[in-house]
């Protein structure tokens, strides 16, 4: 018997676990399916690149995608301890406060949320008005040092962006290079950041190789759940709360498992139903980005890790290519009409990819990705079967609804404008994937040729009032008692930006919720740090 039974190792989980354990009182049970993250691929930073299709990677794909010639699109998350923040490529961006400000939920506005990326964050640039420093999640400078990603930011300048050296700062909109979620050139997951230091307390258990299966319930009441391991079946009971941490695909395939979602989608699968609750998978959506390739005879690129000197370097001082995030530069600018803030985020990448990565690369090169931040389209989750080890169906249904598509060629234009500037051409010396034209239906079919998710999928537990909702502001199970879902899933709507860093605050505000002392922090914090409260087209 527990008094919390945590569901998945992933970034909130690793919070929550982290933050509930404080309380000697109560005991913690945190599960997951996947291995402990004692990959040395995990840690070195470039290593990521290596682990896809691994025993760390659920290795999900979407359905074919209408709008993308049908293709399937690789969706890999982490299946580890620290989940995706052990397979992710390290981007350490908030979103913006409109973002928060729209969705509209009580107690999730950006005044109240900021105070819980503060508290999170050990930024090595030290404290500010933006930053915190003291926190558990370390932020730095990337330690790549390529050439080739500083000249994508000049380019970008001479483009027309404005160069920007802190896109959590006063403004989002511009170029420049990214702030990493490392520490002395290591990874620095959620699980090294939360769980690895608390590990050691004796009322915090963490279980790996944990498959949950189902949500047990006593009436409308959970009360634990069932898991396996290697293929012995247990029951944990959980005293308090079942939380659910297992993000935007497993959780809502982990409730219409245990009864709750649409109710003839269920019956259809044979699993009796609970409670009717449409909104269970439904409102998918995450950023859809196209790509551009090109050599270089200029030896400059992330190719250049596959020489001793940089494993050298790396031993010697951690930095140097094993460093890299891969998308070590990029940036956000604006290209619907009268766009109140960035609809568009750029990454680079200093490396030649060939078959979305899946092969070799064969030059030195550049990859330069935009997506579209503010997609209209909705997608979904539901169940292939009421096995529990079966892979969820996941429905992008990219460029589905609005200017989705229209945006991102005008997205695709200002990227070809980025690296034809001088500063930029002489690493965009040879296209290798590029538009064969410049017209709309050239663009639109490498748009379609090329398109991937930039794995940020949110949305499909969504918080709020109303019939789409599937939880309340507290991140309360509507319908049933003793069930949270606490993860990327609750967000109503994906982020400007990367998603790991709200996925953290979220999971730090949810701890203080389940604790009941969310008031006090957030009423502290607006006091000592004076932060703006309207300010629209800012990032947190």
């Amino acid at each position: 018997m527990f008094d919390y039974v945590i569901v998945g190792a992933g970034s909130a989980g690793c919070v929550l676990a982290g933050r509930l354990s404080e309380d000697p009182n109560v005991q913690v049970l945190l599960l997951e399916a996947g291995p402990p993250d004692t990959k040395e691929n995990v840690h070195v930073p470039l290593g990521y690149l290596q682990l896809a299709g691994t025993d760390v990677d659920w290795d999900y794909h979407s359905a074919p995608e209408r709008e993308c010639y049908g293709r399937r699109i690789p969706l890999p998350r982490g299946k580890v301890l620290g989940g995706s923040s052990s397979v992710n490529a390290m981007v350490y961006i908030r979103g913006n406060r409109r973002d928060y400000d729209d969705w509209g939920v009580p107690g999730w506005s950006s005044p109240e949320l900021l105070p819980y990326f503060l508290k999170a964050e050990d930024n090595e640039r030290g404290a500010s008005r933006w930053h915190g420093a003291g926190g558990p999640l370390p932020v730095s400078e990337g330690r790549s040092g390529n050439l080739m990603s500083r000249a994508f930011v000049d380019a970008g300048a001479q483009a027309g962006l404005q160069r920007n050296d802190d896109f959590n700062g006063d403004e989002q909109d511009g170029v420049g290079m990214y702030q990493v979620t490392q520490r002395g050139g290591q990874r620095a997951s959620a699980a090294v950041a939360y769980l690895h230091p608390a590990m050691e307390r004796e009322n915090l258990t963490v279980m790996p190789y944990m498959h949950v299966e189902r949500v047990l319930f006593e009436a409308t009441r959970a009360v634990g759940v069932q898991a396996t391991q290697l293929g012995q079946a247990q029951e944990f009971r959980a005293e308090r709360e079942v939380i659910l941490c297992g993000g935007a695909y497993n959780s809502p395939q982990l409730l219409m498992l245990s009864g709750i979602g649409p109710a003839d989608h269920l019956l259809m699968r044979e699993i009796e139903v609970l409670l009717d609750q449409p909104a269970v998978g439904a409102n998918l959506s995450d950023h859809a980005a196209t790509q551009l390739v090109w050599t270089t005879p200029e030896p400059e690129s992330l190719l250049l890790a596959l020489e001793p000197a940089a494993l050298a370097e790396y031993e010697a001082t951690q930095t140097g290519p094993f460093t890299s995030n891969l998308a070590e530069a990029g940036g956000f600018a604006r290209v619907g009409e009268g766009a109140p803030a960035p609809d568009v985020q750029f990454h680079f990448a200093p490396v030649h990819i060939v078959d979305e990565g899946m092969s070799d690369p064969q030059a030195h090169g550049v990859w330069v990705s935009p997506c579209v931040l503010t997609p209209h389209s909705r997608g979904s989750v539901r169940l292939a079967s009421s096995d529990p080890t079966a892979k969820p169906i996941v429905r992008n249904e990219f460029y589905s609804a609005g200017d989705d598509m229209q945006r991102m060629i005008a997205a695709l234009r200002l990227t070809l404008d980025i690296c034809g500037q001088p500063a930029l051409r002489p690493y965009c010396a040879e296209p290798f994937n590029t538009p064969d034209g410049e017209s709309d239906d050239a663009m639109r079919a490498h748009v379609a040729r090329t398109t991937f998710a930039v794995y940020h999928p949110v949305g499909t537990c969504r918080m709020g009032e109303g019939a789409e909702a599937v939880l309340d502001a507290q991140l309360r199970v509507n319908g049933v008692e003793g069930l949270r879902v606490v993860d990327a899933s609750v967000m109503p709507v994906v982020p400007r930006g990367n998603t790991n860093a709200p996925t953290i605050a979220i999971a730090e505000r949810a701890a203080d919720l389940i604790r009941g002392r969310s008031t006090e922090l957030e009423a502290a914090a607006a006091t000592a740090n004076g932060a703006p409260r309207q300010a629209a087209a800012t990032p947190l």
